[in-house]
């Protein structure tokens, strides 16, 4: 007896992005928390009253700061990455031509009558290029 699955709840489906996503939220709000005490303990060491327009300010600028650091070259490193594997490059294509040929090894190693004609149909369904 076969039962149809139903669609999964989106939280569970998407529970990698969730989870990210929450732990974004929460290093966020400690990190400009902790800012803010920061920021308080400095204005009175000085003698100075805390400003709220000064500490957006400068936990602005601390954040954007580290975004360009890290998470930028971290987009760029990914994203770079996946675009030149993409479009070919040829370190992603030296790859590909080796699995191809030690695949076509195995099969011939594992049924030589058959593997000649089985290599052409796959080429001719998923052609090389």
């Amino acid at each position: 007896m076969t039962t149809k699955k139903r669609g999964m709840p989106a939280l569970k489906k998407k529970g990698y992005l969730w989870i990210t996503l929450a732990l974004f939220l929460v290093s966020l709000a400690l990190h400009w928390y902790f800012g803010w005490n920061a920021y308080v303990s400095e204005q009175e060491a000085h003698g100075q009253a805390p400003e709220v327009s000064d500490y957006l300010q400068e936990m602005l600028r601390d954040t954007f700061e580290n975004w360009q650091s890290e998470f930028l070259q971290l987009i760029w490193q990914v994203a770079g990455l996946s675009f030149l594997y993409y479009i070919g490059s040829p370190q992603s294509k030296e790859g590909e031509e080796r699995t191809e040929e030690k695949l076509d090894y195995i099969l011939r190693k594992l049924d030589p009558e058959k593997a000649d004609r089985m290599i052409r149909e796959w080429d001719e369904k998923y052609p090389r290029e």
